[in-house]
């Protein structure tokens, strides 16, 4: 029970009214080290029981393909089940909500129902940046009426290679085209004002607007003969060139979070790379949103994959991992 529904005063970290650092650190400092990992955990819709949302504070949900809440579940079914989660969430000792994400990557294509758009490989080819806007803003919407924050798009991958069984993901081979279709950000987050601060979250409405995750940081579009989940072998030069090219522009809009790629750069896994996680995302970029790994991406750090769970998520949280 929240400490106002026993007649107590509200601590600080659930006064709308504090500024966001106070209400951070006040809840830092009543959070135990549990809580903390909990909270840097993204669980699977089927294993978030009351347990893992309740007692252990399980910091966010999302659907994997083909993981819906009932079969040819509608968009009240979605809701139903997000807002359960999140009932919940807020009935843990602290009360922190839950993000839930998806992969609207284009439009809500997990939902029966609703618009769905070409994929990017389709959107390169009109080169319209407006247009991409205007689809982020109808995702967006779609989105958030049925009950979900984040959608884990867009993908900002520079296709080289056709033999990449993900070519159709990415938008162009050309980084400034990629870079030019960027504006489905501000179309999913709202358009920031010019005063913004640069590489800062923004979201401009939560009745309207859905977190976007820029993705997947760095080269996933451009390793060894096009393979999936390969090897990048580039110099750093040429990854930021081409395979960096459009984060900026997509922080400059406020993207709120970035998703690491599967694939490695010159041998060494994105996962657990401090150099391009910290270094330069979050350092030279100026990233400040977070960090989330892709699906089982951790497991891939070492070999066999999954062999050293332990080993693997604290490589990649010491390289800058935020939730994995």
């Amino acid at each position: 029970m929240a400490p106002e529904a026993r007649g107590e005063a509200a601590p600080v970290y659930r006064d709308a009214l504090t500024p966001v650092e106070e209400r951070v650190r006040d809840l830092l400092g009543r959070m135990t080290l549990r809580e903390k990992a909990a909270q840097m955990a993204q669980i699977e819709r089927t294993v978030a029981t009351p347990r893992a949302l309740t007692e252990l504070g399980a910091g966010s949900v999302l659907n994997a393909g083909g993981s819906m809440p009932c079969e040819q579940a509608s968009p009240a079914d979605w809701a139903a089940m997000v807002d359960g989660f999140q009932r919940l969430a807020i009935s843990s000792r602290l009360g922190v909500p839950i993000l839930y994400g998806t992969d609207a990557v284009h439009g809500h294509n997990n939902v029966y129902g609703a618009t769905v758009f070409p994929h990017n490989v389709g959107l390169g080819a009109c080169r319209d940046g407006e247009l991409a806007r205007r689809i982020g803003e109808a995702t967006a919407l779609e989105v958030r009426a049925t009950g979900i924050h984040w959608t884990f798009a867009p993908c900002v991958a520079v296709c080289r290679d056709p033999r990449w069984g993900r070519c159709y993901e990415s938008y162009s081979e050309d980084p400034e085209i990629v870079r030019s279709l960027t504006t489905i950000v501000s179309g999913l987050q709202g358009q920031p004002s010019a005063d913004h601060p640069h590489g800062y979250p923004f979201l401009a409405s939560p009745r309207e607007n859905v977190l976007a995750c820029a993705k997947h940081f760095a080269g996933d579009g451009g390793t060894d003969k096009g393979v999936t989940e390969g090897n990048a072998i580039c110099s750093y030069e040429d990854l930021e060139a081409i395979h960096m090219r459009p984060y900026p522009d997509c922080m400059a809009q406020g993207v709120a979070t970035v998703m690491t790629s599967y694939s490695k750069w010159n041998g060494e896994p994105l996962h657990s790379s401090r150099y391009l996680l910290t270094d330069v995302l979050k350092g030279k970029l100026g990233f400040k949103g977070f960090l989330i790994s892709d699906w089982e991406g951790i497991d891939r750090i070492c070999e066999p994959r999954g062999s050293d769970y332990r080993y693997c998520i604290a490589q990649s949280v010491n390289a800058g991992m935020d939730m994995v």
